[in-house]
């Protein structure tokens, strides 16, 4: 594969990514949003460091004073923030140019810009070994590069689109959060996965599951004393059909509690409540004495406080301290008492409700300081909606929270989570039909106590989670895997087995059959523009100029010719729009024929197949079509499949 090295795509990828797409939606109107995304306080708390993904720009920010200090130009969206030690720089990932913006804090000029991954997210600063970590999403690895040089000293593959990283405090290691599972999604137990590298060798030394249908890792986060990490994320209850979604039925909402010396899961605990989902958990962050976690809830606008302390006394089967004028020991749930007598019931933890919330472990408090229940009625205004990055204030008395689709960032008080502030980030337009959409797009209080958003199971942009699911559109038992959402106007009728006519019709029927909210004429008109405005994003199998590889160009003619994939894949939709037999039936199905999907963008869409049982391209070609039934592919020369694939992936 092509390094993506990326300057000489630079000019067309900032069009796309700065809101091309968006503006030729809106007829060229030349909308500025304000989204931050990641945040970090100064080591002398002096300074807010926000990357504001859709404006491209780095925010520095007068803690004290609360309002903008500079604003620094960046070359692709703002992504991931991290301080260099001294706090004289601040490094900011530009996702599509390929590069980490160091900055100089004091007068904002971009001193440097360092090559990495086509699209870098979260960044980690080895203070002591003066390095830079940074997990690359789309090429599915992490470059450490040397500080003093600029150069990459390695680049480490992960599992599936790395999204933050974290490094323990003897700087041994790095802690990787992976977004998407990377499996046979027929499988109920493929999950997303945390891996550890170690710094001295530069290698990945585990990979450790979370439990069954668990996706959408983001940020991480170690304790002082570097036993153990923490990370927030989804779990999907893929085994059951979506016929209600009390308790939890569809879909959870966790923090995963890492060993790190013993490379091992150690408990999932439920961030959600009886009755109410904590639906798409972003942001995680410690105190400096390791007793208290704090998680931003992006799906319903609200900010998580757990008491570590208690929940590491519980996990050891330990009691927790009578309240205040209390006497006896606290009331806890059944669970802990199990875990107590046996501490290999921890692993029943991801499926209680209770544990957390009902120990007394759990506050959760809107961003705003409203109510959990309040849909605020005007949700496009003021709102606080989306909160995604999260910091400490080094004192450890405020917490930070980007508050992404508000331009602002919202100041709470760390102990009673009280808003105090909120700072805007830049002058946000109002917003227009396809920013309204891609709000309630991510917004899980549209959703029947809140359990999940339309971006739970189509993150990143309406991309795929890699999970099946079982819906009832075409019966039950017969789970399929989620489909990215891109082109879905352009390519009726959708669904795998082409029930839907027409994406309009997809979009009402997920709101009532999947969220049980009777939408709006509305909210379906926002979501539906939303969904028109997406554009592919640039492969990262395409060379540095944008152009087919060689092998790609082979591959291309194969494609059209000998391979015969161009007869129900032609370009440019990649889709005859069209349901065929193609010898995919998968042991659940019902039927033989499904849907043409569009190629466009394979390479970030795995598993494959309807069934999501072919976890590689490859496969698809090969273990899934001896017969010859899915293109003519079994008589191709090893080069030959090899030139296929890489024309494939770089649609």
């Amino acid at each position: 594969m092509k390094r993506p090295i990326t300057m000489g795509l630079l000019c067309i990828l900032a069009a796309l990514v700065l809101g091309h797409a968006a503006d030729e939606a809106r007829g060229g109107a030349a909308a500025v949003y304000r989204s931050p995304l990641d945040l970090k306080y100064s080591p002398d708390g002096k300074t807010l460091a926000v990357s504001d993904r859709t404006a491209g720009k780095l925010v520095l920010i007068d803690a004290a004073g609360k309002k903008v200090a500079r604003e620094v130009a960046l070359n692709g969206q703002g992504t991931g923030v991290a301080w260099s030690a001294d706090g004289s720089k601040v490094y900011v990932g530009e996702r599509n140019a390929g590069t980490v913006a160091e900055v100089e804090a004091a007068s904002g000029k971009v001193a440097r810009r360092l090559p990495v991954g086509l699209r870098p997210m979260g960044i980690a600063v080895v203070a002591k070994r003066n390095l830079l970590i940074v997990a690359n999403t789309v090429t599915h690895d992490v470059s450490v590069l040397d500080l003093a040089s600029g150069q990459e000293k390695a680049r480490v593959a992960v599992v599936r689109e790395p999204y933050y990283v974290a490094v323990t405090p003897d700087e041994k290691t790095a802690v990787v959060g992976n977004l998407l599972p990377r499996g046979d999604a027929s499988d109920p137990q493929t999950a997303a996965k945390v891996t550890l590298i170690d710094l001295d060798a530069l290698k990945r030394v585990a990979d450790i599951k979370l439990p069954g249908g668990s996706t959408a890792i983001r940020q991480v986060a170690i304790s002082p004393d570097g036993k153990w990490a923490y990370c927030a994320h989804t779990v999907g209850r893929t085994t059951l059909p979506t016929t209600q979604l009390e308790r939890g039925w569809v879909n959870t909402n966790a923090m995963s509690v890492i060993d790190l010396p013993g490379k091992a899961l150690h408990a999932t605990l439920l961030l959600d409540r009886l009755s109410e989902g904590a639906a798409d958990p972003w942001g995680v962050v410690l105190s400096k004495d390791g007793k208290t976690l704090w998680v931003s809830i992006s799906g319903i606008h609200q900010v998580a406080k757990v008491d570590l302390e208690g929940l590491h006394l519980l996990l050891e089967g330990k009691d927790l301290p009578p309240l205040e004028g209390q006497q006896g020991p606290r009331y806890v749930s059944d669970i802990w008492k199990e875990i107590k007598q046996d501490p290999k019931r921890r692993e029943f933890l991801v499926n209680d409700l209770a544990a957390l919330y009902g120990a007394g472990l759990l506050l959760r408090k809107h961003v705003d300081g409203k109510g959990p229940y309040v849909l605020n009625p005007d949700p496009f205004g003021k709102a606080l909606k989306g909160p995604r990055g999260i910091d400490l204030s080094p004192d450890g008395k405020t917490l930070a929270v980007a508050v992404h689709f508000a331009g602002r960032v919202a100041l709470m008080d760390a102990d009673t989570l009280k808003p105090e502030a909120t700072i805007e980030v830049g002058a946000n337009s109002d917003p227009d039909e396809v920013r309204i959409g891609e709000t309630i797009f991510h917004d899980a209080t549209y959703c029947f106590q809140h359990w999940l958003s339309c971006a739970s199971c189509h993150p990143e942009g309406t991309r795929p989670d890699g999970l099946n699911w079982d819906l009832l559109n075409d019966g039950l038992g017969n789970p399929k895997n989620a489909r990215s959402l891109l082109w879905s106007y352009k390519t009726p009728p959708v669904m795998s087995r082409a029930v839907r006519d027409k994406m309009e019709t997809a979009v009402a029927a997920g709101f009532r059959y999947i969220q049980f909210h009777e939408p709006k004429p509305e909210t379906l008109r926002a979501v539906e523009a939303y969904l028109r405005s997406l554009a592919p994003e640039a492969s990262p199998y395409l060379t540095a100029k944008g152009e087919l590889s060689d092998g790609g160009k082979r591959g291309k003619t194969i494609f059209d010719g000998k391979a015969g994939c161009a007869a129900c894949h032609p370009a440019p939709l990649f889709t005859d729009l069209k349901t065929y037999n193609v010898a995919t039936r998968a042991e659940l199905d019902r039927a033989d024929d499904f849907d043409t999907p569009t190629l466009v963008e394979l390479y970030k869409t795995a598993p494959y197949l309807h069934s999501g049982s072919a976890v590689e391209l490859k496969d698809v070609l090969t273990t899934f079509n001896k017969k010859d039934q899915h293109g003519t592919t079994s008589k191709l020369s090893q080069q030959e499949l090899d030139d296929l694939l890489a024309y494939l992936l770089s649609l």
